[in-house]
């Protein structure tokens, strides 16, 4: 796959896993948030609970779950800390950390609270 078919995949899956936390009730407050530190794919909220949201798009489901490093997960804690820093009125919802895989020919599966922040 070239770089730009992989970034099309990317960017598809970003819809399809935005799509499938919206029937779940969430709503999406950012795509792709960049900050110096890392980047979130999705931010999404529903009630009290304010989700960071890493997709991963694998042909199987453990596979998406090891592509999320110790590493990436540091740098997603440090860009969601920057989030609540920029918008201090979402700072006291409970905060997630998950993960949406997108496989092929499969409904996205979403995964609640896939790593905690230590």
């Amino acid at each position: 796959m070239s770089r730009r078919q992989g970034e099309a995949w990317g960017r598809l899956a970003e819809a399809l896993a935005a799509w499938r936390l919206r029937l779940a009730g969430y709503r999406i407050l950012a795509h792709r948030f960049r900050t110096p530190i890392g980047e979130i794919d999705l931010i999404a909220r529903r009630g009290t609970t304010l989700a960071f949201v890493e997709v991963k798009a694998r042909r199987e489901l453990a596979d998406a779950l090891g592509a999320i490093t110790p590493h990436q997960q540091k740098r997603t804690l440090r860009a969601a800390e920057l989030f609540l820093l920029r918008h201090p009125d979402h700072a006291a919802c409970t905060v997630r950390f998950d993960v949406v895989a997108v496989r092929p020919w499969r409904l996205p599966s979403h995964l609640e609270d896939a790593w905690r922040a230590e």
